[in-house]
């Protein structure tokens, strides 16, 4: 009796190590997929030791509202990224959306009838979803049905948005986009001053659009022919994806959610210049690859990607909040994304194995 039972105690006493190594790997797995939100609490723990300004309502508030210009046109570059392609045209889209709205504020001047046609802010906004539409219609019909790769169609969108935005103001701004209660175009400044609830309109705007998209991920069959399609295109064509029409369509809407950070932009400024929204095409690749998507395509979702977007924008306003030099700050911002880089390499490198 002794020998069995001793020998039953040693035949169990590999498996009691299990729970252990087991919980360690759980752990390991949690810090590696939350990276981004931990990532997220230290900025904040850090930065609030070292200022006394940073770790208060008002200026989370006021930080929240600057991510939210580029958190949007994040959250456009997220969806093309999980159909395994690339969007560099949202920052000039941005740009060529606030010039456009501007445009439309001062006043289109048609010599013909002789008359100055002021449109109501309603119609300005509506218009100048349309051009971001549109701006995205022609790359992912240059992608999709012309076979372009998406980095060479997109990076000739950046180049044109940007000069159009150019030859519009002749290198110059548009000031003064208040308008006036006489010509019934008032109210544009209403996207970049007013709150509800004390929160800047900006960031519920940002809100509204994460929701939608993360509606539209995870509750749709679109949502399930994107990440089907960015996993393996060929094999979701032959499951009956509609490959092409994603494809297409979520270029369009990377390019609404760049025209829309570009209202909110030029809204806040309350004014319009041709070289709005340089490099944000960067910044929206960044917060995608902190938050966790992998740039094959297939991987990756919309809260990720918001804390990725935090990340890089409570970093850099801390670093302005405690007096680092802007030079530094971009050094700390490249080096935040190839940490990323290394660990979305890392957890999708294990997977495949």
């Amino acid at each position: 009796m002794n020998d069995r039972t001793h020998a039953l105690s040693t035949s169990r006493a590999p498996a009691a190590k299990k729970p252990s190594s087991h919980r360690s790997f759980s752990i390991a797995k949690l810090l590696l997929e939350g990276r981004a939100f931990f990532a997220l609490l230290l900025i904040i723990i850090v930065f609030s030791i070292m200022s006394p300004n940073y770790f208060n309502s008002a200026n989370f508030l006021t930080m929240a509202s600057h991510v939210a210009i580029f958190g949007l046109p994040a959250i456009g570059m997220l969806l093309v990224i999980l159909n395994g392609g690339i969007d560099l045209s949202v920052g000039s889209t941005l740009g060529l959306a606030g010039v456009f709205a501007g445009f439309l504020m001062q006043g289109v001047n048609l010599q013909a009838f002789g008359v100055i046609l002021y449109f109501p802010v309603w119609a300005v906004v509506i218009l100048t979803l349309a051009l971001g539409a549109v701006v995205g219609l022609i790359n992912g019909v240059l992608v999709a049905v012309f076979r372009v790769p998406a980095f060479v169609a997109t990076l000739g969108s950046l180049y044109v948005a940007r000069g159009i935005a150019l030859l519009m103001t002749n290198g110059l701004t548009y000031n003064k986009l208040s308008g006036e209660s006489v010509l019934g175009n008032t109210g544009f400044d209403w996207l970049g001053f007013n709150r509800i609830f004390n929160i800047p309109i900006g960031v519920l705007t940002l809100c509204v659009i994460a929701l939608a998209c993360g509606f539209l991920l995870s509750r749709t069959a679109f949502g399930r022919w994107l990440y089907a399609s960015g996993g393996n295109e060929r094999a979701a064509s032959l499951s009956g994806v509609p490959v092409k029409r994603v494809k297409i369509t979520v270029y369009v809407l990377s390019g609404v959610c760049a025209a829309i950070a570009g209202l909110v932009l030029s809204s806040q400024l309350t004014s319009a210049g041709p070289t709005a929204g340089t490099t944000y095409e960067l910044t929206a690749i960044a917060a995608v690859v902190i938050g966790g998507a992998a740039l094959t395509g297939g991987r990756g979702n919309v809260r990720g990607t918001l804390l990725g977007a935090f990340v890089i924008g409570f970093l850099s306003d801390g670093l302005v909040i405690i007096g680092v030099s802007a030079y530094w700050q971009t050094v700390f911002t490249g080096a935040v994304i190839v940490l990323a880089v290394l660990l979305n390499t890392l957890q999708y490198g294990r997977r495949s194995k």
